[in-house]
């Protein structure tokens, strides 16, 4: 496992699983000289925070390392599945807009330096693969969209809307939503495709056990909610009254947000993935029933 635990609460993540290693990130160059036995790498390490302003360490973490990592799966016949974003969409604000794949990527504008960053690996790769560069045996970019669920305590400001609003209901508080910024469009109706961590899990599981296929594929549902309707399924699960209010939008998120994103999931459907989704609602209260509301809230 490569990462920083550094000083907070990020080990409990860990806690019931320890790794036989842990290597920092400064580490990575010299262990990987070392010549592994690995079959797989899953890269999803990454600066994601939206709000990130310092590019030079945003490309640093999130565009030079994985070049350096997909180089050495490349070179070694090793397979590599990384994280890419929802957020390379941008204003994208129709389903017909978030279409995966390497075909139509050169369009995409993502509104903040973190989107662009992964937008700039993708574009990376498909020059890599239209050069006729060397590239992993197999190869997938998995453009998550907005994953809830356990472990993510650590993330702070980038931590899950429904962790947020839990934390507010539980302490007999309204759950606060943005005003809408975009004309015509209601509060809390800004609508995202929220999905459960453990449907990440299971689909990049799938990717493991079927080394034939690789690509760029969205990770969501499919499915757009509204901010409203997460809302209203975090106060029932907690049990407390559907109790919402409105703020301002903050000032350094104002053209910055994306009101709308939602998966178009057939690539990967075409490729054989068949799981069904969990519901918003499902997810949310197996989120609140099975870890929030418990003592030791960690996987």
């Amino acid at each position: 496992m490569v990462d920083r635990l550094r000083d907070g609460v990020k080990w409990r993540n860990l806690a019931s699983h320890a790794p036989d290693r842990i290597i920092t990130p400064d580490e990575l160059e010299g262990f990987l000289a070392s010549e592994p036995d690995v079959e797989a790498v899953f890269h999803m390490g990454a600066i994601s925070a939206t709000t990130a302003r310092d590019g030079d360490l945003v490309w640093s973490s999130n565009v030079d390392l994985s070049q350096t990592l997909w180089r050495w799966c490349a070179a070694r016949g090793v397979r590599m599945i990384y994280a890419s974003s929802a957020a390379t969409y941008g204003a994208a604000d129709q389903p017909k807009m978030f279409r995966d794949g390497l075909e139509g990527i050169d369009g995409l504008r993502p509104l903040n330096l973190y989107g662009w960053s992964k937008q700039a690996f993708d574009l990376w790769v498909k020059r890599e693969i239209g050069a006729g560069a060397p590239v992993p045996p197999q190869w997938a970019g998995l453009k998550f969209f907005n994953v809830y669920g356990p472990n993510e305590y650590h993330k702070g400001s980038m931590i899950s809307v429904v962790k947020v609003k839990y934390d507010e209901v539980v302490q007999d508080r309204a759950a606060k939503l943005f005003r809408s910024d975009v004309p015509g469009l209601a509060d809390g109706q800004q609508q995202r495709d929220f999905i459960w961590v453990g449907d990440v899990v299971n689909i990049m599981l799938w990717l493991f056990d079927h080394p034939d296929v690789s690509g760029l594929f969205n990770c969501g549902t499919g499915v757009a909610r509204s901010y409203l309707d997460l809302a209203h399924a975090v106060c029932d699960a907690a049990k407390r009254a559907r109790d919402v209010e409105f703020v301002d939008m903050p000032e350094k998120l104002r053209g910055q947000y994306q009101s709308f994103t939602c998966a178009d999931m057939s690539r990967l459907r075409a490729a054989g993935y068949d799981a069904p989704f969990t519901s918003l609602e499902d997810g949310i209260g197996q989120y609140v029933r099975d870890y929030l509301s418990r003592p030791s809230q960690n996987l």
